[in-house]
């Protein structure tokens, strides 16, 4: 039987990185993958579309700022490009947060691009059984 160290050796500094690196990218490629199967290539805050080669410029922001904290369901992340999300971190840096209150500075009409802000005027409304529109507004 070996005798046991009482020590562990010592690991090298670059042995370190690189196991720090290696596992960072696989955890980015898991809720990377899983990010972009579930939403649409889409820039959440400046709606700017994503196809092809340029897909690689989206990226997913986790909205507590937690990068371990990373949810089936996909709820704490949104899609952002290099720029906005870029743009998000610095705003962050700036005030000081990252405690995870950074979806809280922002009400729903400041983030710059609602993609579904016109769909409400693309449905016409609702008729009563007469088949006459109940806003009409009159004749």
């Amino acid at each position: 039987m070996p005798a046991r160290r009482s020590r562990s050796t010592p690991r090298k500094p670059e042995d370190i990185v690189a196991d720090a690196v290696n596992a960072q990218t696989a955890r980015q490629q898991g809720y990377r993958e899983q990010a972009l199967a579930i939403f649409p290539h889409i820039c959440s805050r400046c709606g700017r579309e994503f196809v092809g080669k340029n897909l690689r410029e989206l990226t997913v922001h986790h909205r507590d700022h937690n990068h371990m904290n990373n949810p089936p369901d996909g709820s704490n992340w949104e899609l952002l490009c290099l720029y906005c999300h870029d743009d998000e971190h610095s705003r962050s840096e700036q005030s000081g947060i990252h405690d995870g209150t950074s979806r809280e500075r922002h009400s729903e009409g400041s983030l710059g691009f609602n993609p579904f802000a016109g769909l409400h005027g693309l449905i016409p409304p609702e008729t009563d059984d007469t088949g006459s529109r109940e806003s009409s507004g009159g004749k």
